[in-house]
């Protein structure tokens, strides 16, 4: 086994789907097929032995992509389990921020929406209040004149 619990042939296996996916979803390769069933057609071939071949081969190349999908899933996943927990750190550590801002993510999304509201309401009345201020030293200074 290795190192992230997975087993050498599977590890393989994501190497080979990461590469053989890469490669068909490459514009010339996409080419490279139409020519080659063009040409399958303009020789008489069988057409049936066409077709059987391109489904098996559609169906292998959607396989390799939905697993390289869920991996890329996986570690971004990973990743954001790792910047919440950096995020809910520096919030818990910080003087004057909110400690109940520390797991958000794991609410509802309304939950957070109301709560991104509640900011913005309160950052608006600071704003207002920081203008009135501002206002009144306006007017002082232009008394003191």
């Amino acid at each position: 086994m290795s190192r992230k619990g997975k087993s050498r042939i599977v590890e393989i296996g994501g190497q080979v789907s990461e590469w053989v996916s890469a490669l068909f979803a490459h514009p010339y390769m996409q080419i490279g097929v139409i020519v080659f069933c063009l040409a399958w057609f303009a020789l008489g071939l069988k057409t049936d032995l066409l077709t059987a071949a391109l489904s098996i081969l559609a169906i292998t190349l959607t396989q390799m992509v939905l697993n390289r999908q869920t991996e890329r899933e996986i570690d971004d996943r990973r990743r954001d389990v790792a910047m919440h927990a950096k995020l809910d750190e520096l919030l818990i550590a910080m003087k004057g921020a909110r400690d109940e801002m520390a797991g958000i993510e794991e609410l509802d999304e309304e939950e957070i929406v109301q709560l991104k509201e509640n900011i913005q309401d309160k950052v608006e009345k600071l704003d207002e209040e920081l203008d009135e201020r501002a206002d009144e030293k306006g007017e002082a200074r232009a008394v003191a004149s």
